[in-house]
């Protein structure tokens, strides 16, 4: 993380994939999740994160058939996250926060030197 004494730093990007490199799961489902969880609505959803439902849809559906497990589940009129998608949401962003953990960390030791200003 970029900082007044370490003007740069690294960013990682997280996926996971199955294995013929189809995305299972990342932060764009992520997002998805999370905002179907405060909206209460896939449709809701969609419109917020400025996607089709279709497209938002789609790519729910690709992940369950992937997973083996539903994510999204009707509630009366409306969508709620199965308890799975609740637990794979926090597994999923303890991991990118140990990433990006360990990414900074590797950066200062490895390399940040050379990325601080010359006197």
């Amino acid at each position: 993380m970029a900082t007044e004494h370490m003007p740069f730093g690294i960013r990682s990007k997280v996926w996971i994939e199955d294995g013929e490199g189809h995305v299972v799961f990342g932060l764009g489902r992520y997002r998805m999740l999370d905002t179907i969880r405060k909206t209460g609505s896939l449709n809701a959803a969609a419109k917020e994160l400025k996607m089709s439902y279709r497209a938002v849809w789609m790519r729910i559906r690709m992940s369950e058939e992937r997973l083996g497990k539903a994510l999204v589940e009707r509630d009366g009129n409306g969508s709620r996250l199965t308890p799975f998608a609740q637990q794979l949401m926090t597994q999923f962003q303890q991991l990118q926060n140990r990433v990006n953990k360990d990414s900074d960390a590797h950066f200062a030791h490895t390399m940040a030197e050379s990325f601080t200003a010359s006197d």
